[in-house]
């Protein structure tokens, strides 16, 4: 037993699903796929079309200077962003997609590597999550990542994925008064910060033992 209520665990569902059927493949993957949920009490049998966004197994690493009380962020250009709110340069944790055979962790490192010019020290996994279930099948795995902040770049980014980050530093005094802020927000930063504000005090048994 978790000790948790099984009530609020994700379970699997009794539905069909068919397909795919492939409508685009290019930066990602895009398929439609039939659902059939079975009759339920008063509730007939219903079907559905669902187009499906293959993201797959990602990455977020919440980047720890330990000596500094700091963390690293980045800023990053996101065109659905700029779509929806007119802001596309986003303020974010590191992310990434997982390669395929990847190891988790080892993808942490190399995120971090890339997107910030950072060797991550001793890395944790926190929690998975799905940030946009309704549309897209990313899984993302949340690491926390112990780095020397001082030697992060001012630019960044992997040149063969056309890449361009700008890492940045922030007391995490800060970060944490930020949550205050409605502003929009990615989900990655907001989780991660929140997780942070709640297990502030654990983060040098975390990283340190």
């Amino acid at each position: 037993m978790s000790g948790y209520d099984e009530r609020l665990a994700d379970a699997e569902a009794d539905a069909e699903l068919e397909g795919p059927e492939l409508l685009h493949d290019g930066y990602r993957r895009l398929e439609r796929w039939r659902v059939t949920l079975p009759a339920s009490g008063p509730r007939a049998e219903i079907e559905q079309n669902r187009e499906v966004l293959r993201a797959g197994p990602c990455i977020g690493a919440l980047l720890v200077d330990l000596e500094r009380d700091a963390l690293v962020l980045i800023r990053q250009f996101r065109a659905p962003a700029a779509l929806a709110t007119g802001k596309g340069d986003l303020v974010e944790i590191v992310a990434g997609r997982v390669e395929p055979g990847e190891d988790l962790e080892i993808a942490a490192r190399r995120e971090t590597m890339e997107e910030t010019g950072l060797e991550a020290g001793r890395a944790v996994r926190l929690f998975d999550f799905m940030p946009s279930p309704g549309i897209a099948d990313e899984n993302a795995a949340l690491f926390l990542v112990e780095v020397d902040s001082s030697k992060a770049l001012e630019h960044a980014g992997a040149a063969e994925e056309r890449e361009a980050t700008r890492p940045f530093v922030v007391l995490i005094d800060d970060a944490i008064a930020s949550l205050g802020d409605p502003r929009p927000r990615t989900a990655y930063l907001l989780l991660a910060l929140q997780w942070l504000a709640l297990n502030r005090d654990r983060l040098s048994t975390l990283l340190r033992g």
